[in-house]
């Protein structure tokens, strides 16, 4: 019973960790690589677990290379879809590439991994069908996002720097003034010391003028 449980939960927590991985990338690339490997990890080790381990049959190393790829694929094909999903409001342009092909992706790898006798399936009428679904989804779901970074002001960041170059030009004008309005009163005080001096050398030969 407990290896059941572990293999079920380590599973889905494998996907959980894909999932907020695929989607939060950007804003630290570094961590959330990381934590999408040490995703990817869990859910091998849960599919190692529930389809080796547990089971008393033990299948050739063909088959298990197979199922370890097919499950490495479908966790990222979920994860790409939840994730999507999930934070579809905080990352729309993203989420909206997220959610058709993890759902294509999903597809071809469940396909592949529980009934890979049926691997036609992937290009026959069922194939289509989710070809043309994820297709839909990606259009419909773009021109969503498009709408939404409009209500926003998508042009945010530009606006952004606009504003910046704005201030630092104000700045700059102001300190030029300031430069200007210090500059001027240092040069009064020396024209008045030079026309005191030259008041008071005047005066001085006045009055020696006026003694002779």
């Amino acid at each position: 019973m407990i290896g059941d449980y572990l293999g079920y939960a380590t599973m889905f927590v494998g996907a959980g960790l894909i999932s907020g991985a695929v989607v939060h990338h950007p804003l630290d690339p570094d961590r959330y690589t990381l934590i999408a490997l040490v995703g990817a990890g869990v859910f091998l080790f849960a599919t190692v677990l529930n389809e080796f381990v547990l089971k008393r049959q033990r299948p050739s190393a063909s088959k298990v290379v197979a199922v370890v790829l097919a499950s490495l694929a479908l966790s990222f094909g979920i994860g790409m879809l939840s994730g999507g999903l999930q934070h579809f409001e905080d990352f729309p342009e993203r989420a909206a590439m997220l959610i058709p092909f993890g759902l294509a992706l999903s597809f071809v790898a469940y396909v592949l991994r529980y009934d890979a006798a049926r691997w036609r399936s992937i290009v026959g009428p069922t194939g289509l069908m989710v070809l043309v679904t994820a297709a839909v989804a990606f259009v419909g779901l773009r021109g969503i996002a498009s709408d939404m970074a409009a209500e926003s002001g998508g042009g945010g960041h530009s606006h952004g720097e606009e504003t910046t170059g704005e201030t630092d030009t104000a700045e700059t004008e102001g300190s030029h003034t300031e430069d200007a309005g210090t500059k001027a009163p240092d040069a009064s005080p020396g024209a008045e010391s030079t026309k005191s001096g030259a008041g008071e050398g005047e005066g001085g030969h006045a009055e020696d003028g006026h003694a002779h």
